[in-house]
């Protein structure tokens, strides 16, 4: 079994979710007591945040390279990044390491073309939804369409994410108001929704809406797994 490197702590409320999910893998795997071969970097997300909100993006790029460096010299063989935000710096850090790094849009891109969608939604912090990282990818590497909010809903989800998920406060009028963009963005054309915030998983699921929904978060925890057991 390959060894995981995991960096996470942004927040820690999603990362406790990708331990869980990535154990719970193996496991369905391999049964008995297996379970994963971890390695985890957890950050403090205070200054994450800080610099994330002053756009000091290359020092986040040093932060996040040099947490992947500490893992790989720990005898990781992949780094899994457990943020969609970060990975805006995704390929700075795989410049600085020479393990792979598994890239959650890469990862989330295979789950659509299995369920053939191509046009779909993103849900996400500010810097997911309108920075070119994460939709360009998906667009340019996989052909896959990317449908984002109007300009007050992505702040509303924005505020969502930092002021109450990141928290792990779960209010009812933040679920009803995700929910009404969610189906707004289906009634535009998106055949799915990207729950492109490692937290929004917390606040909505599959069980609340006949729209497909796809969590990033257990997408990549299964590609994690799927790599560790290849």
């Amino acid at each position: 079994m390959k060894k995981i490197g995991i960096i996470g702590g942004m927040s820690w409320q999603s990362t406790q979710t990708y331990y869980k999910a990535i154990n719970e893998g193996v496991n369905d795997h391999l049964g008995g007591l297996h379970s994963a071969e971890l390695l985890m970097y957890s950050v403090d997300f205070a200054p994450i945040e800080q610099l994330q909100h002053n756009h000091q993006w290359p020092q986040l790029a040093n932060k996040l390279s040099h947490a992947a460096q500490s893992l790989e010299r720990a005898g990781a063989d992949c780094i899994v990044i457990a943020t969609n935000t970060m990975h805006k710096v995704a390929d700075v850090m795989q410049e600085n390491i020479s393990i792979p790094i598994i890239h959650i849009a890469d990862a989330v891109a295979v789950k659509l073309k299995q369920k053939g969608i191509d046009t779909v939604g993103l849900l996400g912090t500010a810097f997911t939804m309108e920075q070119d990282f994460y939709r360009q990818r998906l667009q340019d590497k996989h052909g896959i369409k990317v449908l984002i909010p109007d300009a007050p809903h992505r702040t509303c989800i924005h505020e969502v994410i930092y002021k109450e998920l990141c928290h792990g406060h779960v209010y009812p009028d933040s679920h009803l108001a995700f929910m009404r963009i969610i189906n707004e963005l289906h009634f535009s054309g998106a055949q799915g929704i990207i729950l492109g915030c490692t937290e929004i998983g917390l606040l909505v699921s599959q069980s609340d809406t006949d729209i497909a929904l796809f969590d990033t978060t257990f997408i990549h925890a299964q590609a994690a797994v799927e790599f560790a057991l290849s």
